[in-house]
């Protein structure tokens, strides 16, 4: 990487650690905080576990896709993942701002298997941010091979929270209000 892109990839770093601190923040704020006298949006859980389905597909395919040398496509696809996932982040923080936290009713050992899999699937949505920020910016700026030192642990990652995210869904689907 040449000197003049030192100042553009400082830059972009800042902004990465604000946007990967920063998301976390508010969503847990904006998780306790609940708006009185509005209809709970209910509609959602479905539609937004779909969005990480989808997001999962959209990853295999873009990792499909960069494999056969198709990189427009490859772009296209990861583009589109990152806008599943703030649409997903979006319908999530709507729902929980207007429902009640949905307690998990299952019990003994698929309680403990339901527990883990949610767990680490909040710690790794935490941790995933700054990984695809960071790719994403290196395949930007054209550094592809740290793109792709980054992407070795960036997509591993993001696919299982967003297919932990539709696991998720269906554990607790049968036991929403």
């Amino acid at each position: 990487m040449s000197n003049t892109a030192k100042p553009i990839e400082k830059k972009f770093k800042l902004w990465i650690n604000i946007v990967s601190i920063a998301i976390p923040v508010v969503v847990a704020l904006l998780f306790g905080i609940r708006i009185p006298n509005v209809e709970a949006l209910t509609f959602l859980p479905p539609i937004y576990a779909s969005i990480n389905g989808i997001t999962a597909v959209l990853l295999l395919a873009a990792l499909w896709a960069i494999k056969n040398k198709k990189v427009a496509l490859h772009e296209n696809l990861m583009k589109t993942a990152v806008a599943c996932s703030l649409i997903f982040l979006l319908m999530y923080v709507a729902y929980h701002m207007t429902s009640e936290p949905t307690p998990f009713g299952g019990k003994g050992s698929i309680k403990a298997l339901y527990y883990f899999i949610l767990i680490s699937h909040i710690v790794l949505s935490i941790i995933v941010i700054p990984l695809v920020l960071h790719s994403y910016v290196r395949a930007y700026l054209g550094d592809f091979e740290a793109h792709k030192r980054i992407v070795k642990y960036a997509f591993p990652v993001w696919l299982y929270v967003a297919t932990t995210g539709v696991i998720v869904y269906i554990m607790i689907s049968p036991y929403y209000i």
